[in-house]
């Protein structure tokens, strides 16, 4: 087994604990030396060791060897500091990563400081809550709450399977099933309605009358997801509520969290795990039966792929990203370990980017992050889901985004996609980034702005195809 180190969790542990070394070292039945040169991260630790510290601390493994935790927190940290306002203290990747293995929370905090600095947030006037509480943006919040849980509820997976053995539910009759689902067990009655009717809706529930409408614009697939949606909150509320609670730090962030719970439950019905991983394997990924068999959108069925990660039964473990026409990324998750942007601008050279110069084909990339890791990835982009919409002038503008789903590139050959592609020619392959600012690529011809690891430095008898290509000279 490769040796990790752990020296700063382990430390911390010990702290909460109120241990010596000595005594967390008779403890685990090692001597305080060793434990020392663990801690200082001198000496790594092998599985066996780990394993053994995990049993005598009652604690999951997961919570010493999440080695994706600290990558996230690492890039997180060098995209923070990447700011124009630190370019004068010569902050380097080396001295990132070696906060994060020694001092992990001091990295965390700085992370909330950095939010409060760039959202402006204060606390002169001693406001009860921190400023990290305030700085927080419950997207952002949520988006960490569902990462930490590599974005898989089993209480929400059990109660869709429920859904569907008590109600004798089928695939290609969802609707009408999940409608009378409604009306005899929550005796809610359903309406399609004509978009003058809701604008600016697509769903509508109300408590009182026990009425739900939804707007004819959204397409069957989803119709079905809100469907199940309200089923979510009408049958599983103090489950929703339960698995919200004490995580977050905001009335606003739990309401999201709630939604995106919702969310997870309304997937699981239309895409039941088994079935679903089932027909993935078979179709060895292929997107367009799995869109077909279970009647969802592109978008859904990518998704869902991100959430099948029950222990003994996972599927390939897949990152996924959702970006609009001006950059701005909107859903993210990774469980491939890619790391992505979260302040700011992030690398224009990713596959799901260049999903908008070819609307609604698939794209393909190999892609290379500076560390050395690479990625299959597929991007293509989406509508918002409706049959129409907003009405600007005399045009209805149409809401598209891209939709990127990408894994490890040891997993490749699992996906159709990856058929005929010698996915070891470094010719395919698209060196990425985080960000410009991160990114030590420093002759890329994409780059919009120098990186933070190395000074520049301009030859004004030359010009690359960006203005800070000269810098690698």
């Amino acid at each position: 087994m490769t040796p990790i180190q752990i020296g700063g969790k382990l430390r911390r542990l010990r702290q909460e604990r109120r241990l010596t070394q000595a005594q967390m070292a008779a403890e685990l039945g090692i001597s305080p030396s060793y434990l020392n040169l663990i801690e200082s991260n001198r000496r790594p630790v092998t599985a066996r060791v780990l394993l053994q510290i995990a049993d005598k601390l009652k604690i999951d493994i997961g919570t010493l060897s999440g080695a994706g935790d600290d990558e996230r927190l690492t890039s997180d940290l060098m995209e923070a500091l990447s700011d124009p306002v630190f370019e004068e203290h010569d902050v380097k990747a080396s001295d990132v990563r070696e906060l994060v293995a020694t001092l992990p929370a001091v990295g965390h905090a700085l992370l909330a400081l950095y939010r409060s600095h760039s959202l402006g947030g204060h606390n002169a006037g001693g406001d009860t809550k921190s400023e990290a509480s305030l700085a927080v943006l419950p997207s952002e919040e949520v988006s960490d709450f569902i990462q930490q849980r590599l974005n898989h509820f089993p209480d929400l997976e059990r109660a869709a399977e429920k859904l569907w053995q008590e109600n004798d539910i089928a695939v290609h009759t969802l609707q009408p099933d999940l409608i009378r689902v409604l009306a005899q067990r929550y005796a809610v009655q359903v309406e399609i309605v004509p978009a003058e009717r809701m604008p600016n809706l697509l769903r509508s529930y109300n408590p009182l009358t026990r009425r739900l409408e939804i707007s004819e614009l959204l397409a069957q697939p989803g119709r079905i997801f809100q469907l199940a949606h309200q089923i979510a909150f009408l049958a599983h509320r103090p489950q929703l509520d339960l698995l919200a609670a004490g995580k977050l730090t905001s009335p606003g962030s739990e309401a999201l969290a709630r939604s995106a719970l919702a969310n997870y439950f309304a997937a699981a019905v239309m895409m039941p795990y088994g079935r679903f991983i089932e027909a993935a394997r078979t179709s060895r990924y292929d997107l367009d039966v799995l869109q077909a068999r279970f009647g969802a959108s592109f978008e859904q069925a990518c998704h869902r792929l991100t959430t099948l990660r029950r222990p003994g039964d996972e599927g390939i473990p897949f990152h996924l990203i959702r970006v609009d026409i001006a950059g701005n990324i909107s859903k993210r998750f990774s469980a491939s370990g890619i790391q992505m942007a979260r302040f700011g601008a992030a690398c224009p050279r990713w596959n799901v980017y260049d999903a908008f110069a070819t609307p609604g084909m698939l794209r393909v990339a190999v892609s290379q992050m500076p560390e050395g890791p690479s990625y299959f990835c597929v991007a293509r982009t989406v509508s918002s889901g409706r049959q129409g919409g907003e009405r600007r002038g005399l045009q209805r503008r149409v809401e598209t985004q891209a939709i990127g789903l990408g894994c490890a590139i040891h997993h490749a050959r699992s996906i159709v996609y990856a058929d005929g592609l010698q996915l070891d020619d470094p010719k395919i392959v698209t060196p990425i980034g985080v960000s410009c600012r991160t990114c030590p690529r420093n002759a890329c011809a994409d780059r919009a702005s120098p990186g933070l690891s190395q000074k520049l430095d301009i030859d004004e008898n030359t010009r690359g195809y960006s203005p800070y290509m000269a810098a690698d000279k």
